[in-house]
């Protein structure tokens, strides 16, 4: 890790330049939630107990922030993304048989995949309608977009875990889908809820883009490193899943052939115990965990130079720590 990095960052610290924006985005966010139908009133109030970090709504604020003065506008980009990203969560669920979310029984256990995947449903419709019934067009195109790359992302990844054949420049446009894309998303409206001005609405896209690559990456390497939440145990979920990241591509890559194979072979197999072990150890003798630093510490650097022409402000402080946060994640 970088001697550079702020590694004592607190989300709790990010948020110090809005924290009374993110109270009143909080009544947003519940207004939007509400429906006459029982249960649905009944899931969403559930869904707001589980509290979340909230860090879509927050980069939304924040570049909002950057740019000018928040506003309506911004509450219902912030919204909006804060919708659809639970949205996302509740089918994810579903899809991996989830029995938990945010340390409360998920939607699917409590009430069964049908009612989750309906519930899923309604939240992505009712996101769409609040843009629709405030004519926020270009919210409504940007976070469009991401969702179908998201989608995009997530199968390709599935295909490529069951070829086993994935290479970095594919991997780094399978997070960019189904990680980054809703960072950027998030930052670039953030940003047009406040300025018109098309290069810094650029800026902040490509801010988010790159922050959102470094979160993936980071993320990616915790499944090697360990991280605090589990006593700082690697899991090597992402092996047994046959998900071939960054820092198991690079060490097949570049690891002895006889090596390589025998990695890819035990992943194919459902590497267990020791074999697991082998293939983590595989990993970082080969590389694997320095590479992935450094490419994630490159996409860091980038998003701190997207900021680079903005003025000093508390908004840019945060935006800039927010960077150090990623990058120092343990969990």
């Amino acid at each position: 890790m970088n001697l550079l990095i702020n590694t004592s960052i607190s989300l709790g610290d990010l948020r110090k330049p809005i924290e009374s924006e993110l109270e009143t985005f909080d009544r947003f966010f519940k207004d939007a939630m509400r429906s006459k139908v029982g249960l649905i009133d009944l899931i969403a109030r559930y869904i707001i107990r589980q509290k979340g970090k909230k860090v879509r709504p927050l980069l939304v604020l924040l570049s909002a922030k950057l740019c000018g003065k928040i506003n309506a506008s911004s509450y219902r980009a912030a919204t909006l993304v804060e919708i659809l990203h639970t949205a996302t969560l509740v089918h994810d669920d579903v899809v991996d048989d989830a029995d938990t979310r945010r340390g409360l029984a998920s939607i699917n256990a409590v009430w069964k995949n049908k009612v989750a995947v309906l519930m899923g449903d309604y939240l992505l419709s009712r996101g769409l309608l609040l843009s629709l019934e405030n004519k926020d067009y270009f919210f409504l195109h940007s976070t469009s977009n991401a969702v179908k790359r998201m989608s995009e992302g997530e199968l390709l990844q599935i295909q490529k875990s069951r070829q086993l054949d994935n290479d970095e420049t594919t991997y780094l446009q399978i997070i960019s889908d189904k990680t980054a894309s809703l960072f950027s998303t998030c930052t670039e409206i953030g940003a047009a809820s406040t300025t018109d001005d098309p290069e810094k609405r650029d800026l902040m896209r490509e801010y988010g883009n790159n922050v959102g690559m470094a979160f993936q990456i980071q993320d990616d390497l915790l499944d090697y490193l360990g991280r605090k939440s589990i006593i700082g145990k690697p899991t090597g979920i992402d092996i047994k899943e046959k998900k071939l990241t960054l820092p198991l591509i690079y060490a097949l890559q570049h690891g002895p052939s006889r090596d390589s194979r025998q990695a890819l072979k035990l992943v194919k197999n459902g590497a267990k115990h020791k074999e697991l072990q082998w293939v983590l150890d595989f990993v970082r003798e080969n590389g694997g965990i320095d590479y992935s630093v450094k490419r994630a510490l490159e996409f860091g650097r980038h998003a701190t130079e997207n900021l680079a022409t903005f003025a000093d402000s508390p908004a840019k402080d945060a935006l800039t720590g927010f960077v150090d946060f990623v990058l120092a994640r343990t969990s």
